[in-house]
């Protein structure tokens, strides 16, 4: 997520965050990008605030060609490591996402699990080939309902309806909106046309 804080105050706290020997997010890929992954054949594919490198390491383990960005060069060691227990590759981009920009048309494949920038989003959409696919998911207002999202700031969480509106544009093949008393998030899978 986006703290809105300057770059190296955003990568200080991410470094802080995530140093530690074990994976915060885990190792297994987000139920939402596994779950949905079979309808995109393997290519080239973009992970949005890669964190330590789950979902590019599975992405890679299911034969993409995968670039990961985040702001974190803690993450991006994580993520290598990673890549390596898995016998994969993946190819790190450290960056701060308020400033980066996606190749256009470079993409077979973008995914964005819990990473939320409305000013990124035409971004990300450039970045898409045609025929290529997003699968994005993120908290909702709802969750602060739960007791994990109490904390949560209203700029870092979607609206009942935004993502789907985000890419009313695309083909939409599956959308939803959940709350299972612990995350609240809305998930997409959408081809541009």
């Amino acid at each position: 997520m986006v703290t809105g804080e300057d770059s190296e105050d955003e990568r200080s706290h991410w470094d802080a965050f995530l140093n530690r020997a074990q994976y915060v997010y885990g190792k297994e890929p987000a139920p939402f990008l596994k779950e949905n992954i079979h309808v995109v054949r393997p290519g080239r594919a973009l992970d949005i605030a890669m964190a330590e490198g789950r979902n590019a390491v599975f992405l890679a383990k299911r034969g993409f060609q995968v670039d990961g960005v985040d702001i974190s060069e803690v993450a991006i060691r994580k993520a290598l490591r990673l890549a390596k227990e898995n016998h994969v590759t993946i190819t790190p981009i450290n960056a701060d996402l308020n400033r980066y920009q996606v190749a256009p048309e470079a993409y077979d494949l973008i995914v964005t699990i819990q990473f939320l920038s409305r000013p990124f989003i035409p971004v990300l959409k450039r970045g898409l080939k045609h025929g290529g696919y997003v699968i994005y998911e993120n908290y909702t207002v709802d969750q602060w309902k739960n007791a994990k999202g109490e904390n949560l700031r209203r700029d870092w969480l979607l609206q009942k309806g935004e993502l789907k509106e985000f890419f009313k544009d695309y083909e939409i093949l599956v959308y939803k909106e959940t709350n299972d008393g612990t995350e609240a998030v809305a998930s997409i899978v959408a081809r541009k046309p």
